[in-house]
């Protein structure tokens, strides 16, 4: 099964090595904008600051990846704790997600370990 974790860094860009495992990157950004990418072993990710993005586990072994933040306070936003919180009629009206569905996703913060 893969895992997605959901999050952006408010105060400082990302860059990532990527150790065992394969995985897809999402970054997005505003106005239907956003690249996706995939990753294997020895490979380098890029996040800018501010940019929210999601990892999913390609693979059927564990993904292990470096992350390295370009700030000397780490700070990051869950995107699904931003979505929980997020009034039901926006979330219709911007991302097409109804009630039922935004209540399956997990209020906790997603942790990559």
């Amino acid at each position: 099964m893969a895992c997605v974790n959901f999050t952006g860094n408010p105060n400082g860009s990302e860059w990532q090595f990527w150790i065992a495992g394969k995985g897809r990157m999402t970054v997005f950004f505003p106005v239907d904008n956003a690249r996706t990418m995939d990753f294997n072993a020895n490979d380098v990710g890029y996040v800018p600051s501010n940019a929210p993005h999601y990892i999913q586990n390609t693979g059927d072994t564990d993904l292990v990846f470096l992350e390295m933040f370009a700030t000397e306070e780490f700070m990051d936003v869950s995107l699904n704790q931003w979505l929980r919180r997020v009034p039901s009629q926006m979330l219709k009206a911007h991302l097409n997600i109804d009630k039922a569905t935004a209540t399956k996703i997990p209020a906790e913060k997603l942790v990559v370990i």
